[in-house]
């Protein structure tokens, strides 16, 4: 749904608006101290908000609309409210659709497709990427739940493309069922329904047999086959054949796995191989699975072997990423008439770039590298033999490749300032044609300018920044500045357009982010140095980012926002609990706070591979030592903080957020608002645009007013400051 566009105004005077805020503005709640008090190894730790963990408690719901109650008086009273709604409307509900998830099966090519104002992605067929008319909707949300709140978590294609298996969730949960339609008509086939085959914790996966008469899937515990405490844990492999009720499907794999297995799974062009590919947790450790023509299961590798990734080739191999003494990775040729380690040979040695994935096609592999943050496409026969990059702008970011037949592919590139943009690569004759797939965008970045510095590090490390500035940007030390970062989980920041950044550059700010480590941009290395015990270092390298903005007169700490969601929400709590005054406020989206309390709920326990665990003492301590929730303290003038949760999330408990607003409520000095913006979906995977468009609403509303930036209204394009 698109609000109505409201005329642009000028932000109120801010003494006035605290004057009349200050007599109507109810007070948050204060939240009750109960004497908890919990000893590891020794220590006794202290938490006195635990019993805001319960979610379903009466007293914490009536603390929570308390909270509510005053978020929505303190934000509702900010000045431009209407006319930050019409621009972040414009912006979000761009008519321009965005293609992504392409794969080709059987001759149809498979997309999402995201149209706004439509409030969910949809799945649909394409005749050909140079026609986006000619998308047929497979499997539109909105008609199954007018709602909104349903959403699809993901769909694997049949081999022959005659049938797509589709998970979809309600509610922000990411529990997903599996229907199957079929693709020639869009219906789904009478009782093809597998329950529970994704979620939150260990997410989920299928892939088809050989004839599409069935499939291997990821199974969670039903009905009483495990504890109510264990049903998000022990994820096995299990075949679904068609037409046969789902409580007669087969075991494959898996009982003999941890506790905190993940499956992902893949078969190979001709049908006769099966690869799972088990996860230990969310710290990046993977054992390799075959199943082989003969229908039995052979263990390819351990944790201990490091391979991460492999996709079966088309000559009768299967290409396998490794990262055995090569922590910026290797590929590895492994025949499958013998699938077996000892077999297998390098195709691809470790280079100067951190080797991220890669796609075989018929003579080829096609590999996506890591350059710091930014990535390019490079090429290899599989001879090994070196055939060059595929031609993209520096400091962007490419997507995985999309199998054409023969050696061409589709690929998608994209930087802060182009959006998405899908091309076809043609690899007889090397050229790189944009189809008709990419998406315009809905500001004119042409003035914006991308400068990509290093920081120093507490321990030397030089760590990328990348800056976002419109051109002629002065360094006189007072610019409104917006740093993000995340920082974990292999992940990284890579360039991509951000439409959101653009309301704030075009405002006079400066937009900046950073890749730290505990993310992938450099490798295996980059990321042990910022997981488990060196957890300390992701924190270390974004005040770093921080402080050089303020040293090189980008900005200083009264005009300095710094936001981050999930990992990155637990770097802001860390951000602000150790270096308070270095900000003006704080954005925080469904983050972690409580490090010693995480592995309490599902999703923590996955989580431990990455952050450690309280039952080892030395990573007991480097928790302790960081975790926000016990970091802040009584008398420190706090900035300005705004925190966001989801009460059906089930990656982070929203109890996260509830303990450290209390906390900080309760400690700060500063009388600066610590808000607490709670909604009824999840992560933010499958939540309603419109819900989207609202949050960012209260969140940018709340950013301009606390870095005193006076709205004006906006053509569109970001014009240079001296032109302002």
């Amino acid at each position: 749904m698109k609000p109505a566009i409201a005329a642009l105004s000028l932000m109120l005077p801010m003494t006035s608006l605290a004057a009349d805020a200050k007599s109507a503005v109810p007070p948050p709640p204060v939240a009750a101290k109960k004497a908890v008090v919990d000893t590891y190894h020794g220590t006794k730790v202290e938490d006195p908000y635990q019993w805001l963990e319960k979610s379903d408690d009466p007293e914490v719901r009536k603390w929570v609309e308390g909270q509510t109650a005053h978020m929505r008086a303190v934000l509702d009273k900010l000045p431009s409210r209407d006319a930050i709604r019409a621009r972040i409307t414009t912006l979000m509900t761009h008519k321009s659709p965005a293609h992504f998830g392409l794969i080709q099966r059987g001759g149809v090519l498979f997309s999402m497709k995201f149209q706004p104002p439509q409030q969910q992605s949809m799945l649909v067929v394409l005749a050909s990427p140079e026609d986006p008319s000619t998308a047929r909707v497979l499997v539109n949300p909105m008609e199954l739940d007018p709602s909104g709140r349903t959403t699809i978590d993901f769909f694997v294609p049949s081999l022959d493309g005659k049938k797509v298996a589709v998970s979809l969730s309600k509610d922000g949960t990411e529990s997903g069922d599996v229907t199957v339609y079929d693709v020639a008509t869009g219906k789904p086939l009478p009782g093809e329904v597998v329950p529970r085959v994704n979620g939150g914790t260990a997410g989920g996966d299928l892939t088809w047999n050989a004839d599409g008469s069935g499939f291997f899937y990821t199974r969670y515990p039903r009905g009483e086959e495990r504890p109510a405490a264990d049903r998000d844990f022990y994820q096995q492999v299990y075949f679904h054949k068609l037409g046969t009720p789902t409580d007669k499907d087969t075991y494959e794999l898996g009982k003999d796995a941890p506790r905190i297995a993940n499956f992902k799974l893949s078969t190979s062009e001709d049908g006769t191989s099966v690869l799972a590919t088990l996860g230990n947790g969310d710290g990046g450790e993977y054992a390799l699975y075959l199943r082989g023509p003969k229908g039995t299961w052979t263990q390819l590798s351990k944790f201990e072997d490091k391979l991460i990734h492999a996709e079966f080739g088309k000559d009768g191999a299967l290409y396998a990423l490794s990262r055995k003494d090569a922590p910026r990775g290797k590929v590895l040729r492994i025949p499958l008439a013998t699938p077996s380690l000892d077999k297998a040979t390098v195709l691809i040695p470790e280079g100067k770039a951190s080797i991220a994935s890669f796609q075989p096609t018929a003579t080829r592999l096609y590999v996506q590298e890591q350059l710091g943050g930014p990535s390019q496409m490079r090429m290899v026969g599989l001879d090994g033999k070196e055939l060059g990059v595929v031609p993209t702008p520096p400091v962007s970011s490419v997507g995985g490749a999309v199998p054409l037949g023969g050696d061409d592919i589709l690929m998608t590139n994209v930087s802060y300032t182009e959006p998405p943009t899908v091309y076809r690569y043609a690899a007889k004759d090397g050229s790189l044609t944009k189809t008709a797939l990419g998406r315009t965008s809905p500001v004119d970045t042409r003035n914006v300018v991308v400068d990509r510095v290093m920081c120093t590090s507490k321990d030397g490390t030089q760590v990328p920044l990348n800056i976002l500035h419109a051109r002629g940007t002065k360094l006189n030390g007072n610019n409104p500045t917006l740093l993000t970062g995340y920082g974990g989980f292999n992940i990284s920041l890579s360039p991509g357009l951000n439409v959101l950044n653009f309301a704030f550059i075009e405002q006079g700010g400066v937009v900046a982010v950073a890749n730290l480590r505990g993310g992938s941009e450099f490798g295996e290395e980059w990321h042990t140095n910022g997981s488990l015990t060196k957890k300390q270092n992701v924190f270390d390298d974004f005040y770093a980012c921080a402080k050089l903005l303020v040293d090189k007169k980008w900005t200083k700490p009264e005009r300095l926002a710094i936001q981050g969601g999930s990992n990155g929400g637990l770097l802001m709590g860390a951000a602000l609990t150790q270096h308070p005054e270095m900000f003006r406020t704080v954005l925080a989206f469904v983050g972690l706070y409580d490090m010693l309390r995480v592995e309490l709920t599902p999703n923590g326990q996955f989580n431990t591979t990455e952050y450690g665990t309280v039952k080892d003492p030395e990573q007991f301590k480097a928790l302790y030592a960081y975790s926000p929730y016990h970091q802040v303290k009584n008398g420190v003038k706090y900035p300005s903080v705004l925190f966001t949760s989801g009460e059906n999330d089930p990656r982070v408990d929203p109890f996260h957020s509830r303990k450290m607003v209390a906390r900080l409520q309760e400690a700060t000095a500063s009388k600066r608002p610590v808000l607490l913006r709670t909604n009824n979906m999840g992560h933010g995977m499958g939540t309603p645009l419109a819900d989207s468009i609202e949050e960012k609403v209260d969140v940018y509303a709340f950013l301009f007013n606390e870095l005193g930036m006076k709205y004006r209204p906006v053509d569109g394009k970001v014009a240079s400051p001296a032109a302002k």
